[in-house]
C-alpha cells in the first residue's frame, strides 16, 4: 500500500478510533505502543480518539489498574478527546457501565433467531472437544442446543439452569481489506457456535467490542496482531446487527531480543516500571514508535508532534518488531543530554532521596507584604553528615554526570560518593596498571604535597588541571598520578573527570580523601 491509499480507509467525516484496555495489570508497553499508533493515525486526519474501559471481568478488574492506564499515558502525552473523566457523547466509557446497552442487542439477537441459550455443562463441553480432536475434527461447539424447542428453553430458564449464550455462526467465508496486511480470510466453519455473553447483562468480549465500536462510532480500530482472529467473529456480530464494521489495521507483535513474544523475562514490560527506571516519557514514544513502524528515512528522533506529522499506516511493517534495549538506554541518554541542567536535576532529586543519600529541608523566608510576604524555599542535607546544599550544589554535581546517564535512576550510584562521608573500597582500585604499594603511595604524596600549596581563589578545575598536569608527565605514564587521585576522591573505578570533581569537593574535601585512601592502603 503506497501513502495514498492510507485515505481510502478513511470514510467522509471525522476519524474516531479507540484504546480499549482492560484494566487487569498496569499499562504494558505493548498497549502503549497500540495506543500511540491510534493516537497518531487519528491526529494526522484531525479525528477523535476514544478512551474505553473494558472492564467486564470483575474479578480481574481493579481501578488501580484503570488509574494506571489514565496516569502513565498522560505522563506520555497521549491524549483523548473521549472517555472516563473526561465524557463525551457516546458514554458510558466504561463497559461495566453498558449493561442495559448491550441488553437490548442479545434481545434482539435472540428473538431474530441469531443467538440461543446453550445448556451444555462445562464437562460435557470438554468431553465433545475431546472426541472431536480424537477423529481428526475441528473441536469447535456443533449448536447441539440449538436444537431446543422454545419450550424446552423457557422450562431449563424457569428451573434455573445455568446456560450461556451462543452466537449461530452462518457457514461462510468472513474477507476484510486489513489495513496493514491487505485482504485477510477465515472460514467461519472454524469458529463455531461462539459463545458471546453469560447473561442479557454481561456479554462476553466479542459481543461487547461490536456493539461498543457501533455505538461509539468508531471508523477505524487498529490493534494488536493477537486480536486479529476476534476480528471474523466481529464482523459477523456486525452483519447480524446490521451494523457498519470499521476498517481495521492489526500491528505486529513485539518480540524479545530472541524473537519470542516480549515477556516480563526479557525485563520490564510495564510503562510504570520503565519510568521508575528512569526512562523519559519522549523516550519511550520515540521508541515505541519505531516498534513495527519506520518512517523510511534514516532519521531516528521524533518528538510526539513531529511523528504525528510523518506517521502513515503504509509504513507499519507485517513482521515481528525487536524490542533493543541497547537502543531504548542510547535513545534515553541522548534525550538526557537534551535536557536544561535546571530539569535534568529536578527529575534526579527523587532518586537521590529515594535513596537515602540527601533530605530535603523547607525553609521559610520573611518578605515585607508588599514583596510578598513568605516564600517556602526548598533546601537539602546530605544524610550522613547533615551538611546542607542549595539547589544549585547540586546541579554542579549532576552537571558532569550529564553525559554518561542512559538512565535517571544511574545517578545515586554514579555520584553517591560526594555524600558520603568516608569512602570504602578495596586498595587494589588505587593501582594503575602494574603499580605497587609503595608507588600509589608515593602518587597519593605527591597529590598532597602539590594540592596543598593552592592559594585561595585558585581552586578551580582549569588551575588543578595546570598544576597536576606537568607533574603526571614526570611519570612513566600519566595514569600513575591521575589514576590513584580519581579513585581517592570517588573509591570507583570508572567516574568523571577528577579535577571537576575536585572543584566541587572543595580544597579541604579533595585533601581530606586523599589522605583517607592513604589510610586504605595502610591498612589493607
Amino acid at each position: 500500500m503506497d501513502a495514498q491509499e492510507e485515505f481510502k480507509f478513511v470514510k467522509p467525516g471525522q476519524v474516531r478510533t479507540r484504546f480499549a484496555p482492560a484494566p487487569t495489570g498496569m499499562l504494558h508497553i505493548g498497549s502503549a505502543r497500540t495506543c500511540l499508533f491510534n493516537y497518531l493515525f487519528t491526529k494526522r486526519h484531525q479525528g477523535r480518539l476514544v478512551l474505553r474501559i473494558e472492564d467486564t471481568d470483575p474479578e480481574r478488574s481493579r481501578i488501580e489498574y484503570e488509574e494506571d492506564i489514565i496516569k502513565h499515558l498522560g505522563w506520555l502525552g497521549i491524549e483523548w478527546e473521549e472517555g472516563p473523566y473526561v465524557g463525551g457523547n457516546h458514554g458510558p466509557y466504561k463497559q461495566s457501565q453498558r449493561g442495559e446497552i448491550y441488553a437490548k442487542y442479545i434481545k434482539k439477537l435472540l428473538d431474530e433467531g441469531k443467538a440461543y441459550h446453550c445448556f451444555c455443562s462445562p464437562e460435557e463441553l470438554e468431553a465433545r472437544r475431546q472426541y472431536l480432536i480424537s477423529i481428526g475434527h475441528t473441536p469447535v461447539y456443533k449448536g447441539e442446543c440449538l436444537q431446543l424447542s422454545k419450550e424446552e428453553v423457557e422450562k431449563k430458564l424457569n428451573e434455573g439452569k445455568p446456560s450461556v449464550i451462543r452466537f449461530k455462526t452462518p457457514s461462510k467465508k468472513v474477507i476484510f481489506e486489513d489495513m496493514i496486511r491487505n485482504k485477510v480470510e477465515f472460514d467461519t466453519s472454524l469458529i463455531g457456535d461462539l459463545v458471546i455473553a453469560k447473561d442479557f447483562t454481561t456479554p462476553l468480549y466479542n459481543l461487547a467490542c461490536a456493539i461498543d465500536d457501533f455505538e461509539m462510532k468508531i471508523s477505524h480500530v487498529i490493534r494488536g496482531e493477537d486480536h486479529i482472529s476476534n476480528t471474523p467473529k466481529q464482523i459477523l456480530i456486525q452483519e447480524a446487527l446490521d451494523f457498519p464494521h470499521p476498517a481495521y489495521g492489526h500491528l505486529p507483535l513485539i518480540l524479545g531480543r530472541d524473537r519470542s513474544k516480549l515477556s516480563k523475562r526479557h525485563g520490564a514490560v510495564s510503562v510504570a516500571e520503565y519510568k521508575e527506571k528512569g526512562y523519559l516519557p519522549e523516550t519511550l514514544v520515540n521508541f515505541i514508535a519505531f516498534l513495527g513502524w519506520n518512517p523510511g528515512t534514516e532519521r531516528e528522533i521524533y518528538s510526539i508532534s513531529s511523528l504525528v506529522k510523518n506517521f502513515s499506516v503504509d509504513r507499519i511493517q507485517k513482521g515481528g518488531a525487536v524490542f533493543n534495549p541497547k537502543r531504548l538506554d542510547w535513545l534515553n541518554g541522548f534525550y538526557i543530554r537534551q535536557k536544561s541542567l535546571e530539569k535534568l536535576t529536578e527529575l534526579c532529586l527523587s532518586y537521590l532521596i529515594g535513596e537515602g543519600l540527601i533530605e530535603p529541608i523547607f525553609k521559610s523566608k520573611q518578605y515585607p507584604p508588599a514583596y510578598g510576604g513568605q516564600e517556602i524555599i526548598q533546601t537539602y542535607k546530605i544524610s550522613e553528615t547533615g551538611k546542607e546544599l542549595s539547589f544549585n550544589d547540586l546541579k554542579k554535581i549532576v552537571a558532569i554526570y550529564q553525559e554518561r546517564l542512559k538512565k535517571l535512576s544511574e545517578i545515586s550510584d554514579l555520584i553517591d560518593f560526594f555524600f558520603k562521608k568516608t569512602l570504602r573500597y578495596e586498595k587494589s582500585l588505587l593501582r594503575w596498571k602494574k603499580m605497587n604499594d609503595k608507588e600509589i603511595r608515593s602518587s597519593l604524596d605527591k597529590l598532597e604535597k602539590v594540592l596543598s600549596k593552592t592559594k585561595k581563589g585558585e581552586w578551580t578545575k582549569e588551575n588543578l588541571y595546570k598544576l597536576l598536569t606537568p607533574v603526571a608527565e614526570t611519570f612513566e605514564d600519566r595514569g600513575y598520578l591521575l589514576w590513584p587521585f580519581r579513585v581517592a576522591l570517588t573509591g570507583k573505578k570508572y567516574s568523571a573527570d577528577p579535577f571537576e570533581i575536585a572543584e566541587i569537593f572543595g580544597r579541604q574535601m579533595t585533601l581530606q580523601r586523599i589522605k583517607d585512601s592513604k589510610k586504605i592502603l595502610k591498612s589493607q
